[in-house]
């Protein structure tokens, strides 16, 4: 079920009225309230995973299971690093079965000229590395003492399948997630009214910016051959709006969904575009899934504690992970080695630590240079093959890239972007980019709620699926 859906459309608003005014309210007088609730929560959530397909509810529910059993057995046992590693080797060789079993054999038959007769043909479970992860941070997080396990399954199900942030995130730790599924959740107005603004904002990103940035993109790469350089160009800075709008979109509508129901997600996005270098990039983009590596990847290897070349080695090792996280192609851990290379210079120089504050006029030269270095790695990210991205990015230098570029019927596309990074810079000092709590004249707040509106059912029409669905 998609967020962009009218299936959504009507999913949302049901679950809502059932959450709040239809338990909530037959629940009061029982003693297991809680309980129900939270079953409820488990209940929509898998209609809308099974909505894709029944059979990846088996697969949900089994590493829902194991992480949950893992947890008791790490703080019952006299050897909880033996649970540990069985449930982290459990869960990884799910992951490496369903993503990347097919990848790792075709790369080693490739390496040594063997004609590959091994295929394994599989569905990809939508949202596989998101719920993996996040149930593997639960188990690591009990194993360190950081949250006691919990004896309530059906919290901890709720936890790791929760629908709005279920496909693409934010990945949610247990500290923060988990003990909000353990209290009872209260109706707040104005949290709501917030979720309502974020949800519009992610339709926004969406389906004006990021679906008709696909349209222009997805012509050009098709037919990339035969297009000048500036249309090279000028199709890659679109991708770098349509994979922000669409990722970022996706985060807005979780976030903005959760708090119709009482819950608090991590932010996953905070205007990485207006970053003045990589490292503020990367401390502003994906959050959740940078913060897990950090965390458990990164500090355990030293981190930067240990001399410069070893941070150097620690942040190549988190770089090429994070992009095989992304997918089964070299694309993706070479867009990962790209980045890890942007990253030696500013660990070279003492650079890596993010600017404080949010950025000024005086910054925009920074903030088009970090802009330009994303864009060339979007480029890798977006290829089909390692091949296709660097004869892409040859014929952009080389085939007039300094003349107009093609241009036909994107317009208003130009205007929308225009829009939505004037928001974005206007309020890039709060919550979000319709955080509209700070427009004092309500008269001026629907006006915005109203064009915005009208923009997402003017450029609407057809239907995208979300990019990071199937990462």
């Amino acid at each position: 079920m998609l967020f962009n859906s009218l299936e959504f459309a009507i999913f949302l608003p049901l679950v809502f009225l059932l959450y709040w005014f239809v338990f909530d309210y037959a629940m009061k007088r029982c003693p297991k309230q809680l309980l129900w609730q939270n079953l409820f929560v488990v209940v929509a959530s898998y209609i809308f995973y099974g909505w894709w397909d029944w059979r990846f509810l088996i697969l949900i529910a089994f590493t829902s299971f194991c992480s949950w059993g893992s947890g008791l057995l790490i703080d019952n046992s006299t050897k909880p690093k033996l649970w540990l590693t069985l449930n982290i080797v459990i869960n990884l060789l799910i992951l490496g079965i369903f993503k990347y079993f097919n990848f790792f054999v075709d790369s080693f038959c490739d390496l040594f000229g063997l004609t590959n007769t091994i295929v394994i043909k599989v569905i990809l479970p939508v949202g596989i590395s998101f719920y993996t992860f996040q149930a593997l941070s639960y188990s690591i997080d009990v194993y360190r003492k950081k949250i006691v396990p919990t004896k309530d399954v059906v919290a901890f199900f709720a936890y790791v399948s929760f629908f709005p942030q279920l496909v693409a995130g934010p990945i949610e730790r247990a500290t923060n997630l988990l003990p909000q599924f353990e209290r009872k959740r209260v109706f707040d107005y104005s949290e709501a009214v917030d979720g309502m603004r974020r949800i519009l904002w992610g339709l926004f990103k969406k389906i004006v910016v990021a679906d008709n940035c696909a349209t222009y993109v997805d012509q050009v790469w098709n037919n990339y051959q035969n297009e000048s350089g500036s249309t090279l160009a000028l199709a890659a800075v679109l991708f770098a709006f349509q994979i922000y709008g669409d990722f970022s979109g996706y985060s807005d509508i979780a976030i903005g969904s959760a708090k119709l129901f009482g819950i608090r997600l991590r932010d996953n996005f905070i205007t990485p575009y207006f970053s003045r270098n990589m490292a503020e990039f990367w401390k502003r983009w994906h959050i959740s899934l940078n913060t897990w590596f950090v965390d458990y990847v990164y500090i355990p290897l030293g981190g930067s504690r240990e001399g410069r070349w070893k941070t150097i080695r620690n942040t190549f090792v988190i770089f090429l992970l994070s992009g095989l996280w992304h997918g089964a192609n070299w694309t993706y851990v070479t867009w990962g080695l790209y980045h890890a290379l942007l990253f030696v210079p500013l660990i070279l120089l003492g650079r890596t630590k993010a600017y404080t504050g949010v950025a000024t006029w005086k910054q925009i030269p920074q903030i088009l240079l970090t802009f330009a270095l994303a864009i060339l790695g979007w480029i890798i990210f977006r290829a089909p093959s390692i091949n296709l991205a660097f004869d892409y990015l040859s014929q952009m230098v080389l085939n007039n890239l300094f003349t107009i570029p093609k241009a036909d019927g994107i317009n208003t596309l130009f205007f929308n972007i225009v829009i939505f990074v004037l928001f974005e810079w206007l309020l890039r000092n709060k919550r979000h980019g319709f955080d509209l709590a700070c427009v004092k004249h309500s008269v001026v707040r629907y006006f915005l709620y109203l064009f915005v509106l009208f923009l997402i059912f003017l450029t609407g029409g057809h239907t995208e699926n979300f990019i990071y669905m199937f990462f």
